[in-house]
């Protein structure tokens, strides 16, 4: 089976503030969501971005077979959210956006609150299949699009690019820890006998530190010397799935002209087993086509078909 996590930008249903301005570009952008996600054939995907429920929904009726949808409560200010597309079926096990403690508030910005939550929820199920259960959680951290608080994306000097910057980055590591908190009791003490994987647009690379936060105990990563040898740290360990991607396909989103890999999948020691094959786009393909994004308002491309990011996926044998 393949298991994927896809952010599938600005999902809304036409006519809002965030979504497409008409039932055209509203169908085109579904009917170029599914046409990827019919050829990808997944059993599990985690998705982010859904504005409305409801899109999700009309999503799952233009796809191929019987298709589930679960979502999170926990919403950001946009209204989007995390949630998952299904051909199995699945029971919620979390929904979290509360940091946990003993972590503290963050700063968000120059006046107002500390945040104490996520923006996004992070949302765990427990997936059924014939052979056996596993559990996934699908998380959405904090972008590295900096919005200054009265509709700007562009500062009003560097001094305030790098507060903005600091405090973007202090709720994204935030974030990170509550999902770590949740892969642990996932894990349930031992990764090597529980079936765990993680899923989620982190908006980071691979060695950020707020990606590395997720990972657990040092050591053991795929294509290092230490990978071959396990020790008692893999019982919490998750391991990044990024090595095992081919070279040309490891970025999931073109950012001024870069190629980034910031959509993950990490999986515990016993699922790690089973992983059979990585890969960004759909199977079969080199590479895969993405529009190059900069620091803009996400809603300028509220009438863009498809997304601006790739499917990220595993594909496991048991």
């Amino acid at each position: 089976m393949l298991l994927g996590t896809w952010n599938l930008e600005n999902l809304y249903r036409p006519g809002g503030k965030f979504g497409p301005k008409d039932k055209a570009a509203y169908e085109a952008k579904l009917a170029s969501l599914a046409a990827t996600i019919n050829v990808l054939n997944p059993s599990v995907l985690g998705v982010q971005e859904v504005g409305d429920p409801e899109a999700l929904a009309d999503l799952a009726e233009l796809l191929d077979g019987t298709w589930h949808t679960t979502l999170s409560e926990h919403a950001d200010e946009r209204g989007i959210r995390v949630g998952f597309l299904t051909s199995l079926p699945v029971f919620a096990v979390a929904d979290e956006n509360r940091f946990p403690a003993p972590l503290r508030a963050v700063q968000t910005g120059d006046s107002g609150r500390p945040a104490d939550r996520a923006g996004r929820g992070v949302l765990a199920v427990t997936v059924s299949t014939r052979a056996f259960f596993f559990d996934v959680a699908v998380c959405h951290l904090k972008s590295k699009l900096l919005s200054y608080g009265d509709g700007r994306f562009q500062p009003r000097d560097e001094g305030e690019r790098a507060r903005f910057g600091a405090y973007a980055l202090y709720r994204r590591a935030a974030e990170a820890t509550l999902v770590r908190s949740v892969a642990n009791r996932l894990l349930k003490g031992d990764g090597r006998e529980h079936d765990v994987v993680v899923l989620g647009d982190l908006n980071d690379e691979v060695s950020a530190a707020t990606t590395q936060l997720l990972l657990g105990p040092p050591g053991s990563e795929i294509g290092t010397p230490g990978f071959d040898h396990p020790d008692k740290g893999d019982a919490q360990r998750l391991w990044n799935v990024a090595p095992l991607i081919p070279a040309e396909q490891r970025y999931s989103r073109i950012h001024a002209g870069r190629r980034e890999l910031i959509d993950h999948v990490l999986a515990s020691r016993s699922l790690l087993h089973m992983v059979t094959e990585a890969g960004t786009g759909v199977p079969g393909t080199t590479a895969t086509a993405l529009p190059s994004v900069g620091d803009e308002d996400p809603a300028e491309r509220r009438n863009a078909p498809g997304s601006d990011h790739a499917p990220v996926w595993i594909r496991i044998e048991r």
